[in-house]
């Protein structure tokens, strides 16, 4: 998602992306032989200063640079989040247009459904006197949204690819966009269209895994961190070796999806959280087996009970719902760990052969609307690309060290790229080995168990049909 939501959590990105700008030079690159920034919690005293924005690439220039090439990306260097901006295609022409506004009253008659699939609760729905920005499109345009979602990419993805369902709009994360990309599976978007992309910022267009812009128009923006009960634990946490500490075994909750998990792995080993080949996915699945006998449970939305209910000590989950677990038990705290950590964008997209295109573009243009922005950030707690809804955070929000990483924090973060299929492959298969590994190394113990199971069932159901026989005579 990513994500579970609270009212009046509002992050969004620094104002410096509104305003003109000092270029510097790019932040360097993390690495395993560099020495890892501090890592700052809630309860810091510090306020992370905002990032500049690079005027020459609309980037924030502290971040640095991506390689903006995804061909072989998995054998790519570890790189900071901010990519170089594509110049030429029909992204700078959009921005050269000046466009008329959407008519949103053009379909009004027309009888259209849209199905929109995004991630759980990840959007204002009217819940606890929050804006419905559902309910007011449809009043507004007369389009019927069936909406529905999911808790993690390959879920959406596995679902999309299968034929199982057609949508018209969903929201996936960067790698995954890159990825459905490759394999034909997006609509390129209508710029026309879309005028209100205009308001999204400079940074977030042209990234490496839309190049050109072509298919999607960012939504939400944040970073992986620690959520940790400081009741729980001892000082502050401020590492991903927190997660493999073994006095907190059987109170350490673990992302339950492969790309986020693998990745925590791969920065707790100095590693690039984008593995290049089958020995580097082999390394980071043996560090994973070596977390799994501390591990109470793996999880996705679950969290959030735990975590509130004080039923377990650390997680690592997504920043924007570290504040919704927060603001409901103050005994929580969230870090950016010293080793670095993964930078991701969601953005909305069109799946490809929809039948409403110009209708799921008017969708997309309109959850780009100052106020419906805004009224999802503040509703969901995830940073906002939307710079108009920026502008309008209270200051203490804007300066949210959890919402806002200092740049010493973001220059020390990674994107996901789009792996080679021979890579996810592997990364598959060795989640699911890892998944079935037993604690002291003994995967065929489950399987034997099954099968003794059965043979008990089996030798029980004879003695009972045995007696039964004798009893009739």
């Amino acid at each position: 998602m990513k994500r579970i939501i609270s009212l009046t959590i509002v992050c969004a990105m620094a104002m410096s992306f509104c305003a003109s700008a000092v270029a510097a030079s790019s932040a360097p690159v993390a690495s395993a032989t560099t020495s890892a920034p501090a890592s700052s919690s809630v309860a810091s005293p510090e306020t992370p200063t905002l990032f500049n924005e690079d005027i020459s690439s609309g980037v924030p220039a502290a971040v640095g640079e991506q390689i903006a090439n995804e061909e072989g990306a998995g054998s790519q260097a570890m790189h900071s989040p901010m990519p170089i901006m594509a110049t030429g295609g029909p992204m700078d022409e959009f921005m050269r247009g000046g466009l008329a506004p959407v008519d949103y009253s053009q379909f009004k008659d027309d009888n259209i459904t849209l199905n929109v699939f995004n991630w759980g609760l990840y959007i204002s729905d009217g819940s606890d006197e929050s804006k419905d920005v559902i309910a007011e499109f449809e009043e507004l345009t007369g389009i019927k949204v069936n909406y529905t979602t999911y808790d993690t990419n390959e879920t959406m993805y596995a679902k999309i690819k299968s034929g199982g369902a057609d949508y018209d709009v969903i929201v996936p994360s960067d790698y995954m966009i890159g990825k459905m990309a490759q394999e034909d599976m997006l609509e390129k978007l209508d710029l026309n269209n879309i005028p209100n992309l205009a308001k999204i910022g400079e940074a977030y267009k042209g990234l490496s895994y839309d190049v050109n812009g072509e298919y999607s128009v960012p939504y939400t923006w944040g970073v992986v961190g620690l959520i940790y009960n400081t009741t729980m634990v001892e000082g502050e946490i401020d590492s991903w070796n927190a997660l493999w500490d073994e006095k907190y075994a059987d109170n350490i909750l673990m992302f339950n999806n492969s790309r986020d998990a693998f990745a925590i792995a791969a920065k707790k080993l100095g590693m690039s959280l984008n593995p290049s080949s089958a020995e580097d996915v082999a390394l980071i699945a043996e560090e994973l087996k070596l977390q799994k006998s501390g591990v109470q449970a793996y999880v996705m939305d679950e969290i959030f009970d735990k975590m509130i209910g004080g039923e377990a000590a650390i997680a690592p989950y997504y920043a924007g719902d570290a504040i919704t677990m927060i603001n409901d038990n103050p005994d929580l705290a969230f870090a950016i760990p010293k080793e670095g950590t993964n930078y991701f964008v969601d953005a909305m997209c069109i799946p490809k052969g929809t039948a409403n295109k110009a209708a799921a573009e008017m969708f997309i243009n309109y959850m780009c609307e100052t106020e419906v922005a805004l009224a999802n950030c503040e509703y969901i707690g995830y940073s906002t690309p939307q710079v108009e809804a920026a502008d309008l955070l209270p200051e203490e929000l804007k300066n949210s060290p959890i919402m806002y990483p200092s740049a010493e924090q973001l220059a020390n973060t990674e994107v996901f790229s789009s792996l080679p299929e021979e890579i996810n492959l592997e990364m598959d298969a060795a989640w699911s080995e890892m998944k079935a590994h037993s604690e002291n190394g003994n995967s065929w113990m489950v399987p034997t168990f099954i099968v003794g199971a059965l043979a008990a069932i089996v030798a029980v159901y004879m003695v009972r049909s045995k007696k039964k026989k004798q009893n009739n005579y």
